[in-house]
This record gives C-alpha cells, structure tokens and sequence, in this order.
C-alpha cells in the first residue's frame, strides 16, 4: 500500500465519468482518499459517497455527477508554500476558470482556495477539473 491506492482510485472515477455510469466502486480505502472525495464533494463533482468497513479492506461508492473531466494523484508529493500556490495551480490547471488542487496541510487536507484563504502551504496531493 503507497501512494498510488489514490491515483487508482482516481483514475476509477475517470473512466467511470467516461463510460457514462452513475456510480464506481473504490477499493482499497484510506483516509486521504476520503478526504479527497470529501472536498471534491463540497466542490459539487460528485453527489456523495459511502464508504464501507473501513478498518479492513474496505471501499467506497461515489455517486457521480457527470462534471468530471481528469483528476489525478500526483506520485511524488510536492511542496508547495502558501504565496506559491496560486501560481502552481496556473501551471498545474488547464484553464482559469474552473478545477482545484488538493493541498494536504498541516489544518488537514484542503483545496488550494481554502489553503490560500489560511494562509499554509504543505504537499500537493492532486488536482481535479
């Protein structure tokens, strides 16, 4: 178990949103993963989401919206400080006017507009439009 439990899970909710299903199933589950689809949640990308015993294997089902275009896990987490993460997310984004970078922080795992709004840097995670 690594880092790339995330990118997979991503890469699921991607070719699901493609194939044009309703729902995906995630598995195995961590807690960043959660945290990720807790924001892209509050964000309006994906309805909602249950996740399923959770101390064991575990997974999760994401009820999806059909608003998803890429979002990916970055394997190597990269440090960012706080007055830098604008101008990463212009480089990271395809456009200005919608996507977010996931920032995990040391207030917890947050989007990049949050992070700036408190002012902490930490690692980027990923990023969804």
């Amino acid at each position: 178990m690594g880092r790339r439990i995330l990118n997979d899970a991503l890469r699921t909710i991607v070719n699901a949103e493609k194939r044009g299903f309703a729902s995906a199933q995630l598995q195995p589950v961590s807690n960043v993963m959660a945290s990720f689809l807790n924001i892209m949640k509050h964000r309006g990308y994906i309805k909602d989401f249950q996740v399923y015993d959770p101390h064991r294997v575990g997974r999760i089902t994401v009820e999806l919206q059909g608003r998803i275009k890429d979002c990916r896990a970055l394997m190597y987490r990269q440090d960012v400080k706080a007055q830098d993460i604008e101008q990463y997310r212009l480089g990271a984004l395809p456009t200005h006017q919608w996507g977010y970078v996931v920032i995990t922080t040391p207030n917890g795992v947050l989007d990049h507009e949050e992070a700036i709004r408190q002012n902490v840097g930490g690692q980027v995670l990923g990023y969804f439009y």
